[in-house]
């Protein structure tokens, strides 16, 4: 199944904010990218049917076994793209910028074979 690259952005950002150690509200999701409030509530609905997320019994949300595979997934092509990126003279602006595009349209077949030639090195 194809998941969309707004699924995927917004299951990464849900999943770097975890890492930041506070509890996740979809007010910190729309802060992080800028986006309006009314807007995250509609996605933060569909990935909760889609069973990506779900809420805790504060009501925060914490990603689901799915979501956070996604995520973790996203995480990694985000890091390793960002930071080959950097290393090929790339500023590190634009290596994260065009990291963050990449990411979502590169086969799992490619991406392996960065990551097998970055290990090499």
């Amino acid at each position: 199944m194809k998941i969309h690259e707004s699924t995927e952005n917004y299951l990464e950002t849900i999943y770097m904010l975890t890492l930041r150690g506070n509890p996740i509200r979809s007010v910190d999701i729309a802060n992080e990218l800028g986006f309006s409030r009314p807007s995250v509530s509609v996605a933060m609905k569909k990935l909760r049917t889609e069973g990506h997320i779900a809420s805790d019994a504060n009501g925060f949300i914490i990603l689901t076994d799915s979501g956070n595979a996604i995520a973790i997934a996203m995480h990694e092509r985000h890091v390793i793209l960002s930071q080959w990126l950097i290393e090929l003279g790339v500023d590190p602006k634009i290596a994260v910028n065009d990291a963050c595009k990449i990411e979502h349209i590169m086969s799992e077949q490619s991406f392996s074979a960065i990551k097998e030639h970055i290990k090499k090195l």
